[in-house]
Formats: C-alpha cells, structure tokens, sequence
C-alpha cells in the first residue's frame, strides 16, 4: 500500500516540471527588467507611471478596458500623482460611460472605473501583470520571480518586445511569432514601435523604453497598494525583531541564576 502511494507520488513530482515548462510555454524568452519597484525597499516611479498612462491612453485603450481601476486613483501619491484638476480634465476628455439615470453616454467622472473595451475581443488588462506574476520564466520552475524579481511586468514588456516579424495564417486568422508568447504565436499585432508616441519630457521612446513605461504602468495598475504592503511588511519585520530580541534576553535573565546549579 504505502509501495504504491510513493511510487504514485514520485510520479506526480516528476510531473511538476514538465507542466511547469509547458505552462511557461517551452522556448518562451522572458527578458530580466530592473524596475524600480522590485525589491522590499523598490517604489514606482511616478514619471515611468505617467509615461505608461499616456502610452495606454494612445495606444492600448483603443482595444483593452482597465475596468478595476478608479480613475481618481490616478492622483494618488503611490501612484502616478497627477492633480485632481488635471484627473477631471482626463477623465473627460477621454472616457465616456453610461449613465442610467440619463440613460446615455455622459463624460467619465474621477469617481468612474476606466470604462470596459471589450470590443476588440481583448482582454481587460487591470490584473494582467498580477496574473502573470507566477509565470514559470525561462527555467520553468517559477524561481526566477523570487530570486531575481522577474513577474508580470518583466512577461508584458518582453511580450511588446518579443515580435520576430514573422507571421502565419490560420483559420482566416493572422498570427505574429512572438518569443515572450507562450506557444510561439499570438493574434495581436505589434503594439508599440519606436517613436509611436511622443513624451513632453523628451524622455527616450524608442521600443524598449515604450515597453517598460506600460508595463510598469499596468504593474502599479494590478497592484496600486504594493508600497502601503511593502511598509507595512517592514514595520512588521521590525516589530517581530525586536520581540524575538526581549524574549531572548528575558529568557537569559529568568534563567540565568538556575544554569550551572546540580540536581539534588
């Protein structure tokens, strides 16, 4: 009996990294970005974040919805930190949504989702960093995100990056060799190219820059709390430490006068 229980979990074990693989698509190349919310002490860069809106707003919004993100939260300090006034401004100047009570399309409000685009078929991309923050990477095991800061966002900028140019038909439909992709091959046209969009800040929008602009953009998007975790994980740590070392030192005084005494 138990013969066979080891012998049917050694085989699922075995399993474990060729599904992995296979869910990390095989051949997929995953490239390593240094973002700058990486690590415990890492926050975003709320110029990058800006730049990302932007890039979204021009490009991505034409065929995907954030509906799980509040525009109002575009003002907040953690976040992209852009006034209110100005929020309002792009709110309406941009979305428009329905509203029951007119029952009709009115102008975006902060108080507003980003409205869904579900138009093109695309999929919405308010969690799609956060969904792909445990992809299995390039080694397949998943260890890549722990050790070396690799998740959603590293897969979303590999992906804008990751068009080969080759392109096939099947089905009536027309796909794109992608390296990040997993499987090789993915519906979407190339998103982004060198120089699509223009930034008033004169900052670089060749491919590469474009990609970790968005891709850090829909990261803040998925997880708009991660600072407010990360601090609160520290202070926690602290707290913890600081316990550990008054129990210790309570421990040595409370026993301390019986060490060294023999039994009688």
């Amino acid at each position: 009996m138990f013969k066979k229980l080891a012998t049917g979990a050694a085989f699922a074990l075995a399993l474990i990294p060729a599904a992995s693989f296979a869910a990390g698509g095989g051949d997929q190349h995953i490239e390593d970005y240094s973002f700058s919310f990486e690590g415990p002490f890492g926050s975003y860069d709320q110029n990058q974040l800006q730049r990302g809106l932007q890039i979204f707003t021009e490009v991505c919004s034409a065929c995907h919805g954030l509906k799980q993100v509040p525009i109002r939260t575009l003002s907040a300090e953690t976040g992209p930190g852009i006034p209110a006034d100005q929020v309002r401004a792009y709110a309406a100047e941009n979305f428009s949504v329905f509203d029951p009570e007119l029952d009709e399309d009115r102008p975006a409000k902060p108080t507003d989702h980003f409205p869904v685009n579900d138009a093109a078929g695309a999929p919405d991309l308010s969690l799609m960093a956060k969904a792909r923050a445990g992809f299995h990477g390039p080694a397949g095991l998943g260890l890549n995100q722990l050790f070396k800061g690799m998740g959603g966002a590293e897969y979303i900028a590999s992906l804008m990056t990751g068009y080969t140019g080759e392109t096939k038909e099947e089905a009536g439909t027309l796909f794109y060799e992608n390296t990040a992709f997993p499987g090789g091959w993915i519906s979407m046209a190339p998103p982004l190219s060198d120089e699509l969009v223009e930034f008033t800040d004169g900052h670089s929008n060749d491919l590469h820059h474009l990609s970790e602009d968005v891709s850090a953009f829909l990261m803040w998007a998925a997880e708009p709390k991660m600072m407010e975790r990360k601090k609160a994980g520290f202070v926690g740590v602290l707290i913890l430490t600081l316990l550990s070392v008054l129990l210790y030192l309570t421990n040595k005084r409370l026993w301390a006068p019986h060490k060294g005494k023999k039994l009688s």
